[in-house]
């Protein structure tokens, strides 16, 4: 009967918990649980709850940790006192936790630790001198820790070897469990999804964006790049949605490259060039047009916007107005596309009378019927980003590296003669490598079209919800036109044709 629900006993106490990093190899917690549950039975006390922090480094304000934080702003109930296994469990910081432990002390609650007789007195000056000393004591271990880092850190990037999470995409690969990162490698799945929403982003920009990309990848089931860190380190799934500034950040960062990253940027060795881990997610040229195609542009009407489980959304029109129809759902009658303009009082619908109705789930088969019988046999063919053989890119970057050595040299770093004797060098060879790539012939980056091998029925198939088909649709341009009953006829479909939309053929 250790742990049992608030009673006003004086002694329902609150468990705390904390620890930095989970490993599946940890006994913190069962050790931690053990030694709370040994004090507070100890002292007379009883858990009503548990503040559970794990993953929180000690540098945290207990105020503003996520489980510990609300229980001492006063959000999650009463209790009479906390108890964990150690100071060093409450923070690593001398003001947190004397913050906290004044804070019992002022609104009369107890705070209890393992180790010590009894709940603390701050108020007496040996208790507090003691409370002041292992707060300080786990400080100085934190201090420890982070210079210990720090130091792993600046020694590990000058070797050009990865420490930290490795990029979405990516994986780092250990001969050894638990051992040293040996080299790093694309991840299987990951790198798949990213350079598929590249392809579909650079195919049609205008309506890919990364918004409706992280919902499409949302939707689909697949893991955002917070879950998917997770699973690969053998932690639960939170199941967090994808994001688009996320993805956004994910597409434009030059890791993708396969570069040593520091702060945003790629780490630069001792040749003035970046240090490249493995092969990229793409090349030079793909990353510059991601670049191009992600700059923000207003958005157009007709786009991948909308996520509503309806198949014409955005395609149907009304036959009287030409206005967009809507879904239209209630307790008692399935969803309909109905057109609403003249209701909401719209001046283009003045004269909708009657305005066209139908359900949803009629129009949808009418519309995928007339579909696959005009374009079913269609071949698809996709227009992917050929990135050329980058010889413009390779020489632009090769400039840039060579700039930045010259201006390195006018600020007076290689003014030493083995300094000077090296910058020449690597200028000079710098300067060979441009004229022998100035020698070769250039294959120019564009969009290409490739046959796909599968037919628009195929595809159609496989898609795995109504989002996948309306953006097959979309592809095409159909657009849906709906009149009323009194109208020659119900509704009619048809493809939009132009320059760039070729109605065998989908991109």
């Amino acid at each position: 009967m250790i742990e049992r629900p608030y009673d006003g006993c004086g002694k329902c106490l609150l468990g705390v918990r904390r620890l930095s990093r989970m490993k599946l190899a940890t006994s913190s917690p069962e050790r931690q649980r053990e030694d709370v549950l040994t004090v507070a039975s100890s002292v007379g006390g009883h858990i009503i709850g548990w503040a559970d922090d794990w993953e929180v480094s000690g540098a945290t304000d207990p105020m503003t940790r996520p489980k510990l934080g609300p229980w001492l702003r006063d959000e999650r109930g009463p209790y009479d006192g906390l108890v964990a296994a150690a100071v060093d469990r409450l923070g690593r910081n001398v003001v947190d936790c004397l913050n906290t432990g004044y804070k019992m002390r002022d609104e009369g609650k107890l705070l209890v630790t393992y180790g010590h007789d009894g709940p603390w007195d701050l108020d007496d000056q040996v208790d507090e001198n003691r409370f002041t000393m292992e707060a300080w004591g786990a400080q100085m271990e934190l201090r420890a820790i982070q210079r210990r880092n720090r130091s792993a850190t600046l020694k590990t990037r000058a070797a050009g070897r990865p420490k930290g999470k490795p990029s979405y995409g990516f994986q780092y690969v250990r001969t050894v469990m638990g051992g040293k990162i040996d080299h790093v490698a694309l991840h299987p799945r990951a790198s798949t999804v990213i350079r598929t929403v590249a392809r579909r982003i650079l195919a049609d920009p205008e309506n890919v964006t990364p918004s409706s990309e992280a919902a499409r990848l949302s939707r689909v089931g697949e893991r955002s790049p917070a879950d998917h860190l997770a699973v690969m380190y053998g932690k639960p799934s939170g199941g967090h949605p994808w994001q688009p500034t996320s993805l956004k950040n994910i597409l434009l960062s030059e890791a993708a490259l396969g570069y040593l990253m520091h702060q945003g940027k790629p780490v630069i060795d001792q040749d003035g060039n970046p240090v490249r881990l493995c092969e990229g997610l793409w090349e030079r040229p793909t990353h510059d047009a991601l670049k191009r195609a992600l700059i923000p542009r207003r958005t157009p009407w007709v786009g991948r916007r909308t996520n509503r489980d309806y198949l014409l959304t955005e395609m149907a029109l009304c036959g009287q107005c030409h206005n967009r129809l809507y879904t239209q759902t209630s307790k008692d009658q399935p969803p309909r596309y109905v057109c609403t303009a003249r209701n909401k009082g719209w001046q283009s619908a003045k004269d909708c009378r009657p305005a066209p109705l139908v359900r949803t789930h009629l129009l949808d088969a009418y519309v995928e019927e007339w579909f696959l019988q005009r374009f079913g046999d269609g071949m698809i063919f996709e227009t992917v980003y050929d990135e050329g053989n980058g010889v413009a890119e390779r020489m632009a970057e090769l400039r840039a590296s060579r700039e930045r050595l010259r201006a390195d040299r006018e600020a007076g770093l290689y003014d030493a003669p083995d300094d000077a004797a090296w910058f020449r060098e690597k200028y000079a060879a710098m300067g060979q490598e441009l004229e022998d790539l100035a020698l070769e012939p250039e294959r120019t980056a564009g969009m290409v079209r490739r046959p796909t091998g599968e037919t628009v029925q195929d595809r159609w198939d496989k898609a795995l919800d109504v989002q996948a088909r309306k953006e097959i649709l979309m592809d095409f341009g159909v657009r849906v036109t709906l009149f009323p009953n009194a109208a020659p006829v119900r509704w009619m479909a048809g493809v939009l044709h132009g320059p760039e939309r070729d109605p065998a053929a989908v991109s």
